[in-house]
């Protein structure tokens, strides 16, 4: 059964009182920063190599400071050498959809196409 909304989050689906992300990485970026989505996952530009893991931990520090939550609710669940990765987030899936619209709005600015 499909959520209210959730459709309109392909990356996002709710899992017991979290929820899984799907994420697209693109490292070695300038800034760490939401590009927007691509293939269906949240592309996030990382300003880490990926390298012995640091892409990771910054994915991981990002999305929790992102979120304002605490480092301990965000896991790596699958893609550890791989661009698309899945994190499982201990917030509740509707606090994180509210999250993505609003630094996806942040990133269109106003007056963008969507």
């Amino acid at each position: 059964m499909t959520r209210p909304g959730h459709e309109d989050w392909p990356c996002l689906s709710p899992r017991g009182e979290g929820c899984v992300l799907q994420v697209s990485v693109v490292p070695n970026a300038r800034r760490t920063a939401i590009d927007g989505m691509h293939d269906g996952a949240v592309r996030v530009r990382l300003a880490a190599p990926p390298i012995e893991g640091r892409a990771n931990e910054a994915l991981v520090a990002w999305i929790a400071k992102s979120l304002g939550v605490p480092r301990r609710t965000v896991a790596l669940l699958r893609g550890d050498t791989s661009r698309r990765k899945q994190l499982m987030l201990d917030h509740p899936a509707q606090d994180v959809r509210a999250w993505l619209e609003r630094v996806i709005a942040d990133r269109s600015g106003p007056g963008a196409a969507p």
